[in-house]
């Protein structure tokens, strides 16, 4: 009989605006990209106007693994992946992290909105900004998770997994879906295991005692 691990969910995530990623998104570098003032203001107004719809919300839970046997990884609460890269991540590792987050829906309408009304240059920034915003949010969670794990002298991987990246499959996904409960933030999840909001990603990462 598997164990049930503690769920936390983050209603409301409140994080500086990533201001250097959204603007490398956009193509931005440093000392390269030359713009005129009156561009720069422009996109700057876009980017505030785009952190005004997005709505982040979170979600993480830690899972006690039973073994790591690549490809197989198999978690305390029965279910179980098979992944070489993400048994190469949790090597070592007594449980993982599951985690993640989402934007909302308001700006996701924004960017539909903009992209089809003929505004592409502000639907592509506030498409940057909500895709640099809800993975920071990842970030916010998991140094949420490192405080905690801190006092019991543990900490996480600096790299983290997400399904469809390498041979760690889309269709695990739902898994991560269901064990996150993102339903609860807002999220939903269709029959190709795409997350909706667009915007809304998972991840999994290790936890090193």
């Amino acid at each position: 009989m598997g164990s049930v691990p503690l769920l936390q969910i983050f209603p409301s995530i409140n994080i500086p605006l990533p201001m250097g990623a959204i603007y490398r998104r956009l193509g931005y570098k440093r000392g390269v990209t030359k713009v005129n003032e009156r561009k720069r203001e422009e996109v700057g107004q876009y980017i505030e106007y785009a952190a005004s719809l997005v709505s982040l919300k979170g979600a993480g839970i830690r899972v006690p693994l039973e073994r790591v046997d690549p490809p197989l990884i198999v978690l305390k609460t029965g279910a179980d992946v098979r992944s070489v890269r993400l048994a190469g991540l949790l090597n070592g590792c007594k449980e993982a992290l599951f985690i993640g987050s989402t934007s909302g829906s308001v700006v996701m309408d924004a960017i539909l909105e903009d992209t089809e009304g003929g505004d592409m240059t502000r639907g592509v920034v506030i498409d940057a900004v909500a895709s640099e915003m809800t993975d920071a949010a990842l970030d916010w969670i998991i140094g949420f998770f490192n405080r905690l794990l801190a006092r019991e002298n543990a900490r996480l991987t600096r790299k983290r997994f997400s399904a469809g990246y390498g041979d760690f499959l889309l269709e695990n996904q739902k898994m991560m879906y269901d064990m996150l409960k993102l339903y609860r933030i807002g999220v939903t999840i269709n029959e190709n295991f795409i997350l909706m909001p667009e915007k809304s990603v998972t991840a999994v990462v290790g936890i090193l005692a």
